[in-house]
């Protein structure tokens, strides 16, 4: 009941109520977006969307751009050689407060996507999507964000983020109260992350981790 009716009502009004509230910054954002670097406000990227009848599904992500029209398409930032080359200066702002995602609240509203849920994988990302496979956490319809998005972000290693996400699956398939208190913790640990910039590394999955590779093998 609270996965199937609830918790799409609860999208419907958060999504309706924010995408009114927000109107004016989002049209704030993409003018600046298309004054620091022209060319389309919006990007759009092939994501893995919840797993339907066995068989994985796709959708259109969408997000503020961040990135100049020069960054190689459907290229995840961690494969980037240097991704803080491709970062304009509106693009380095709105991704530290995660003001990139507010498109995704008209997805939410249509049910592509849902507010709370595990991030949506890149089309390419084959061994986070074989790792939530483990967890059945590709059975769950994707979110803004997450379990996995208040407890690392950018920092967790894919395996890592894959259990938190096997987590939030398993709660939310446990009943309803479960699901209910999940989604809160979601929701208000993810106020808290965003005014903190918490796990926000530029580089992606892991990057953390790699750093420390990185400064361990010149020694």
């Amino acid at each position: 009941m609270y996965k199937r009716v609830i918790k799409r009502l609860m999208d419907l009004i958060l999504s309706s109520v924010a995408i009114v509230a927000l109107a004016l910054p989002m049209l704030v954002i993409a003018l600046a977006i298309t004054i620091d670097d022209p060319g389309p406000v919006l990007f759009k990227q092939k994501r893995v969307g919840q797993k339907k009848n066995g068989e994985i599904t796709y959708f259109r992500i969408w997000k503020f751009r961040s990135m100049k029209m020069s960054t190689p398409h459907d290229t995840p930032t961690h494969l980037l050689a240097n991704p803080e080359q491709y970062i304009t200066r509106v693009g380095r702002f709105i991704r530290k407060m995660s003001l990139d995602e507010l498109p995704q609240l008209y997805q939410v509203f249509t049910a592509k996507l849902s507010m709370i849920g595990p991030r949506p994988a890149l089309w390419s990302q084959e061994d986070l999507i074989a790792e939530r496979e483990k967890y059945g956490a590709n059975d769950v319809k994707p979110g803004i964000t997450g379990w996995a998005q208040i407890n690392g972000r950018d920092e967790l290693a894919i395996d890592v983020k894959a259990r938190f996400d096997g987590e939030y699956a398993a709660a939310l398939n446990a009943g309803r109260f479960q699901g209910f208190c999940m989604d809160v913790k979601c929701f208000f640990g993810t106020v808290v992350s965003v005014l903190r910039s918490d796990g926000v590394v530029e580089g992606g999955t892991g990057e953390v981790t790699k750093q420390v590779e990185r400064e361990l093998a010149k020694k």
